[in-house]
């Protein structure tokens, strides 16, 4: 009976017409689809984002063409820090849905934000066309025209958007910078005149007008439009320093100091306001390669009447630091990490100035010190192993960096990629390669772009000549990435010479030693290696002779030089 029954539904099921068994087939495709997609959205929303891609990337093999579906895995993408691979899940959802103008405008932004201009363009010019009146949108192609440097279509599409929106205080201002870069002054007043005319309390206009002229020796007019100014704010902080400005134009020095001192020492005015006042007044006196000693000068006097203040000596300490009077900077710092233990931006620069000066010591206090004031930041635990590793502690790094990573948010994926890249990192100087290796697959998982990360896990399979194509292709990678850095270009070719082709490696280190700034003794050691591989043997032992002169110390150096031959270091492939 069965088989009668099956015979029968089979003879029903070949009798139908071919499309009826194509429908049949795509009806079952397409609730399987339904399926997995809103199964995918429920696990998405729960937060369990691995599973909800793993059944996004399912539906997408049952079909490629749902746009719905390929914004969703344009969004997992773009998490995943693939961003060509993100651009093209929205592009072809903007295809297979063309009216849908949410996927054109997420795809517009993304591309903006991966600051592909040209095509983000395009995409604003399309959205725009076919909606003229709406001004988010004007104001974004505005915005991309003028970060790609289009200046003139960026002004012309300003006005556009004014003609929407009428006379608008930040269209208006953004048409001035563009005008000022094109040196078009008289453009530029009509703007703000616009404005001063719009209105006419707000004391800001007739300054930029006074600063206008001033830039056009009219002093005259200058004078005449900050006493406006004046009338409507004496305290305004960029009247202040457009004054000062205004004397050192006239030839009255004494006086413009004297306008940046009578208003940091005045009761009336906030110490915001002053630190505004400052700041600028600073910016100005950089631009003239004035003394130095006169902002130092005027950050005590201010500091002497606020010394509470912490915005206003984190200021002066980076100040101090820029001009490396680090001593100075040091102090201020300090005072600021026991006034305010909270300011992690004070304990930053500590660190920094730690490291750059090579103070270990200093270096390993700070970081312990972070770790107890803010034990969920990982970025301290990252700091903390750098220290550890720079003092041979491996097993110390290797135990900050595994607790760091443990605190690393899942979405923030490139932290991780640089945790894991530590972890490998370490693993090589202990002598693990397997470790190394697998926390280095590990970094590209987070992050399949982090170039030290595939620029080490490249160099240290070339030294134990394993898996040479692979290094590579991931060298390769960072040559695109940064093609005039030394240190990747001479990775790329210390992986030809191992393969064998010196040719390419001859032309790849004297790339890199062409780019080098650092005087590397690695680069001139690697390119005598090569020199000796091509014949030239008096050019190789010129090259190991100079890397000796310039430092480098080690047995097979000295051996190549005493035997005037190539000698492979055992000691770099164990």
């Amino acid at each position: 009976m069965r088989i009668s029954a099956l015979l029968i539904s089979l003879a029903v099921l070949l009798s139908l017409p071919m499309q009826a068994w194509c429908d049949t087939t795509d009806l079952k495709t397409n609730r399987k689809f339904d399926y997995f997609y809103y199964e995918g959205l429920r696990l998405k929303q729960a937060g369990r984002y691995d599973a909800a891609f793993d059944l996004f990337n399912h539906c997408f093999a049952l079909d490629s063409t749902s746009a719905p579906l390929l914004f969703e895995l344009s969004a997992f993408h773009l998490r995943q820090q693939r961003l060509d691979k993100a651009v093209d899940m929205l592009k072809r959802a903007g295809k297979y849905a063309s009216g849908n103008i949410t996927y054109k405008k997420a795809l517009a932004m993304m591309l903006y934000e991966a600051e592909m201009y040209s095509e983000a363009i395009d995409v604003y010019r399309e959205l725009v066309d076919n909606d003229p009146g709406n001004s988010e949108l004007i104001y974004l192609l505005a915005d991309v025209l003028t970060r790609s440097g289009q200046t003139a279509a960026a002004i012309e599409t300003y006005d556009r958007l004014e003609s929407v929106m009428g006379v608008n205080e930040g269209i208006a201002i953004q048409k001035f910078r563009l005008y000022h870069l094109q040196e078009k002054s008289d453009s530029a007043l009509i703007e703000i005149e616009k404005l001063a005319g719009k209105f006419p309390m707000e004391p800001r206009y007739p300054i930029m007008i006074g600063d206008l002229y001033l830039e056009k020796g009219n002093t005259a007019k200058a004078d005449e439009f900050y006493r406006k100014a004046y009338s409507l704010d004496p305290t305004n902080p960029y009247y202040i320093v457009s004054m000062a400005n205004y004397y050192e134009a006239v030839g009255e020095s004494e006086a413009a100091e004297a306008q940046i001192r009578d208003a940091l020492a005045s009761e009336a005015l906030a110490v915001d306001v002053k630190i505004n006042i400052l700041s600028r007044y600073l910016i100005r006196l950089e631009r003239q390669q004035s003394e130095s000693d006169k902002g130092n000068e005027l950050f005590e006097m201010l500091i002497n009447m606020h010394p509470e203040e912490i915005d206003l000596r984190i200021m002066y300490a980076r100040m101090l630091a820029m001009k490396e009077q680090t001593e100075e900077a040091k102090f201020h710092f300090r005072l600021v990490s026991e006034m305010a233990p909270e300011r992690d931006d004070a304990w930053q620069s500590l660190l920094d100035i730690a490291f750059r000066e090579g103070n270990r010591a200093d270096a390993l206090k700070i970081c312990e010190k972070c770790i107890e004031l803010f034990p969920d930041a990982p970025e301290y635990y990252f700091y903390l192993s750098i220290a550890r590793f720079q003092n041979e502690d491996f097993g110390g790094a290797l135990e900050a960096c595994r607790k760091g990573a443990e605190r690393v948010p899942d979405d923030n994926k490139p932290l991780k990629s640089n945790f894991y890249g530590q972890i490998g990192d370490i693993f090589h100087e202990m002598g693990n390669d397997a470790e190394a290796f697998a926390a280095y697959e590990m970094a590209l998982t987070f992050n399949e772009r982090n170039i030290s990360v595939l620029n080490n896990y490249a160099y240290f399979l070339s030294l134990r000549k394993k898996d040479l194509r692979k290094a590579e292709r991931m060298s390769a990678q960072c040559i695109k990435m940064e093609p005039d850095n030394s240190t990747y270009l001479d990775t790329y070719a210390w992986i030809f010479f191992m393969q064998g082709n010196y040719t390419l490696a001859k032309f790849y280190i004297e790339s890199a030693i062409s780019k080098d700034t650092t005087d590397s003794v690695e680069l001139i050691d690697h390119y005598g290696d090569i020199l000796f591989m091509i014949g030239d043997k008096a050019g190789a032992l010129a090259q190991w002779r100079k890397a000796k002169e310039l430092g480098k110390e080690g047995e097979n150096l000295d051996e190549k030089i005493a035997r005037e031959e190539y000698i492979e270091d055992d000691s770099a492939s164990k």
